[in-house]
């Protein structure tokens, strides 16, 4: 489980959609433009705070997968680094929360999770299009360890 203190996100719509799923306890009280979201909390890389972002939800197997697009800026959001900073997450889809860990995927493996996720919203076809860089695609497999009591 990840704990400590939580730092509010200084975007106004990512605030405001926390607040509407925490209030509920529930991630189906808002959406992206339209597609469905789970809810991550993760560490800050810099402040070592928890933050906390509602992002596409894309679910095969029991695992998720997150896109680094930012609506295709040019630059990265910043949720990306502090995955790569401490890859455990709490994912929250609907009522549930699983612990998970992130990877970043690459390859084969990135294509196919890629297809899933434009799949899932094509948008993420057309930000894509606006920027040179690849955005970065993660897993967030289940983390059984994080799940066992301690000895």
């Amino acid at each position: 489980m990840i704990e400590g203190d939580y730092a509010p996100s200084p975007t106004a719509w990512v605030r405001g959609q926390v607040e509407a799923i925490e209030a509920a306890a529930d991630t189906a009280v808002v959406s992206i433009h339209g597609a469905p979201v789970v809810l991550l909390t993760m560490r800050g890389r810099s402040s070592g705070l928890l933050r906390k972002v509602p992002l596409i939800r894309v679910e095969h197997d029991g695992v998720y997968a997150v896109v680094g697009s930012l609506g295709g800026a040019p630059k990265d959001p910043l949720w990306v680094g502090n995955l790569r900073a401490d890859p455990r997450v709490l994912v929250r889809d609907g009522r549930a929360q699983v612990a998970c860990r992130a990877r970043e995927v690459t390859g084969a493996e990135r294509a196919a999770w890629w297809e899933r996720c434009v799949g899932v919203f094509g948008d993420f076809a057309a930000y894509q299009e606006k920027t040179v860089r690849s955005f970065p695609l993660f897993v967030l497999e289940p983390d059984h360890q994080a799940d066992a009591e301690p000895d």
